[in-house]
């Protein structure tokens, strides 16, 4: 007789080493990522990390005006910004983590949907295009809540 035992999905172990920023924005730390997002041991820390490191390159890339007139207004880090009185005090550090981790996290969807070329694959990946869409919508969401501009712009043609 035999039977089936679930071992459950592993959990990771072993402490993966914070990712390090350009100075004004924070190091990011995987584990936060992980925890944060719901990403157990199953995802490699390589690809976590890459990513990661995608996700801030693309964040900083797209807040490097706002970023610059930060720094010439007299601000050198994130953390020396004032914070609007009506905002929590951490707000534009969760906006900031909210955008990489969501943008990382749209990232791995689309990876991870390339596994399976069945049908069934097929058919998987096309439903994860929807998560992946929310995730870089959150992401663009938080970068134009940190740069003060409303979520969607809208021209009378």
């Amino acid at each position: 007789m035999s039977s089936f035992i679930s071992a459950g999905t592993p959990t990771k172990e072993t402490p993966e080493p914070c990712i390090e920023n350009n100075g004004f924005w924070p190091d990011i730390q995987p584990s936060d990522f992980r925890e944060r997002h719901r990403l157990d041991g199953t995802i490699t820390s390589a690809r976590i990390e890459g990513a990661l490191l995608a996700a801030i390159a693309t964040v900083n890339r797209t807040l490097r005006h706002w970023q610059q007139a930060k720094v010439d207004a007299g601000y050198p880090t994130m953390d020396s910004l004032p914070i609007p009185l009506w905002q929590a005090p951490e707000v534009f550090r969760g906006l900031y983590l909210r955008a990489v981790f969501s943008m990382a996290h749209a990232s791995l969807i689309e990876r991870y949907a390339d596994y399976d070329a069945t049908n069934s694959g097929r058919d998987r990946g096309e439903r994860l295009t929807d998560p992946a869409a929310s995730y870089r919508r959150d992401a663009t969401w938080a970068i134009s809540e940190i740069e003060g501009r409303p979520h969607s712009t809208v021209e009378l043609i």
